[in-house]
């Protein structure tokens, strides 16, 4: 499946659902634009749902890393949710469990980032 994005805001908080294969930074660059002016517009709370998302590889995780980053910059955090089994088997080999929050589902990552 190709990768595709929705992105909505509410309450200062931006939910990006993404679905299909997340393989390289080319094709998620119109997801990363959005997400960059939504930070610049101090909505650096971000949830990357991933319920939809089938396949990733080393490109795909670099693509989390870099939305972690800008919305660390200016103070925000990004909690990811819904992973797949084999997508969360691919986050505990490479210790990205440790670096980004992860919840279970979108009521619990909501939870997390209004603390």
């Amino acid at each position: 499946m190709e990768f595709s994005y929705s992105l909505s805001v509410n309450n200062n908080i931006v939910l990006c659902q993404l679905k299909g294969r997340l393989m390289d930074k080319e094709q998620a660059a119109p997801m990363l634009a959005e997400i960059d002016r939504q930070v610049a517009e101090n909505n650096n709370k971000i949830i990357l749902d991933l319920s939809g998302v089938d396949y990733m590889n080393s490109s795909g995780l670099n693509i989390l890393v870099n939305i972690l980053t800008k919305a660390r910059s200016k103070n925000g955090e990004v909690v990811i949710c819904n992973l797949s089994a084999k997508v969360k088997e691919l986050f505990i080999i490479t210790k990205l469990n440790t670096l980004f929050h992860v919840s279970d589902d979108l009521a619990s990552a909501e939870t997390m980032l209004k603390k």
